[in-house]
């Protein structure tokens, strides 16, 4: 039976060392409890302590990272069937397929594709993380292949039913931990051997979830601790009733042979662009680890990176941007301040605003827990006891002599109050849309 978080407390060392990446023991314990965490991460932990907490204490989807390099992947680690009962944590890894008998300006395109397709987002890159390198009967081009793809800075996941074809390719880019796909019942032993000599993560398949248990229960037993699960179903419904019961087994029944991250195949599962995508976005949703398409364009990688972002960003906290002073256009002291709250969205709208008039400004962004401006004036957040300290003790006195501070229309109602606490400030009120600000600027400040 799991241990609370509290009982896992008990057994801890209570040094409050922070080297598990927590700054107590009991938020580590916490962490234990909603599986975020391994007793591995506590260098402290007693050996009574790690037999009674080994069980009790693993995720019930485990953590796999595919890569070593800068850009390494990590995949798992879920701890609930739905995204509003918590958060989903771990993004679902993009990537493109490339096999041996493609042409050499094929791989080249998919490759430039990797590399290029960067998206900036509220202050995140989003960007497909993976290459899928497969061997189609030409051992010394996959072995190259694979090389160009680990130098492209992708995660790699190798896959080959050769064994020395897989062996020759880990030679060149093992290092980096790529992911071998795929064990099965026929090659279990010499996959798991193979596997273990370069310590990367496996990959397991068969026809049926009972099936790929089964292998995966070997294999642990083995003693291998990162695996990846894979499914052989092509239909969008059977393939996704996989996914479901793979999550749920692992979930609520604990059922550690499932307790992975699982391994989606769109590219061979539709054969059109549109189809694909349909395909794909399923997966984000319901529960796909890591998903592998034909191609990386533009018009297909940027609503899956949107979805992803949308389903795998925290419900519970809103996405911040740091309080503080920030210089657009290469402010000086002679330039208007203009003030926002720290709720992304909004803080990446009004700078690309002020960036786009060309007026030299300073923008002030105010800690209001990731509320909008509205929403944060209603919560008593962005008023003027509250910015008018935080403007006298920010530091932005010094740099802007001006002394004009520029606050948004939808919270005008505001400016009376920060006339009281900025007596030497005069007040103005700008406009209610972020679109309108680069005419107020250059109207008022050019």
């Amino acid at each position: 039976m799991a241990l609370s978080g509290i009982q896992i407390f008990k057994m801890m060392p209570k040094k409050n060392c922070g080297e598990c990446g927590v700054p107590t023991c009991l938020a580590f314990a916490m962490n234990l409890a909603g599986g975020k965490a391994e007793l591995a991460q506590c260098p402290y932990v007693s050996d009574d302590a790690k037999e009674k907490l080994a069980s009790a204490s693993a995720p019930p989807i485990r953590t796999v990272q595919i890569g070593a390099n800068a850009g390494a992947v990590k995949v798992g680690g879920e701890t609930v069937l739905y995204r509003h009962e918590k958060t989903f944590n771990n993004p679902t890894g993009l990537g493109c397929l490339i096999s041996t008998s493609e042409t050499d300006d094929s791989v080249d395109a998919k490759l430039k594709a990797f590399k290029e397709l960067r998206y900036e987002r509220v202050g995140l890159t989003l960007k497909p993380e993976l290459v899928a390198v497969k061997d189609e009967g030409a051992a010394d081009r996959f072995k190259a292949i694979a090389k160009k793809a680990d130098e492209a800075g992708a995660a790699v996941v190798l896959i080959s039913d050769n064994l020395d074809a897989l062996k020759s390719a880990l030679s060149e880019i093992g290092k980096n931990k790529p992911l071998l796909y795929a064990a099965t019942e026929g090659n279990l032993d010499s996959m798991s051997d193979l596997a273990k000599e370069f310590d990367c993560p496996l990959a397991v398949k068969a026809a049926k979830v009972g099936q790929v248990a089964k292998l995966a229960a070997k294999l642990i037993a083995k003693g291998h601790k990162d695996l990846v699960l894979s499914t052989d179903n092509l239909s969008l419904a059977e393939q996704l009733r996989d996914q479901v019961m793979i999550r749920r087994l692992a979930l609520e029944n604990l059922y550690r042979p499932l307790g992975f991250p699982t391994i989606v195949f769109p590219c061979a599962m539709a054969d059109n662009p549109i189809d694909e995508t349909i395909v794909a976005g399923t997966f984000i949703s319901k529960y796909a680890g890591i998903q592998i398409l034909s191609d990386l364009k533009g018009e297909v990688v940027f609503p899956l990176l949107l979805q992803r972002l949308n389903i795998y960003t925290d419900p519970q906290r809103p996405m911040t941007t740091e309080q503080g002073i920030y210089p657009v256009n290469n402010p000086d002291e002679k330039s208007p301040v203009l003030i926002t709250s720290n709720f992304s969205l909004t803080y990446f709208i009004v700078s690309g605003e002020i960036e786009a008039s060309r007026v030299p400004s300073w923008l002030l962004v105010l800690n209001t827990d990731g509320l909008s401006v509205l929403t944060a004036w209603a919560a008593g957040k962005f008023v003027g006891d509250v910015i008018g300290p935080f403007v006298k003790k920010c530091g932005i006195e010094d740099k802007s002599k001006l002394k004009k501070l520029v606050i948004p229309g939808a919270a005008a109602i505001i400016s009376g109050d920060l006339e009281e606490e900025l007596p030497d400030w005069e007040i103005a009120i700008g406009p209610r849309e972020g679109a309108h600000i680069p005419a107020y600027l250059r109207q008022n400040f050019a």
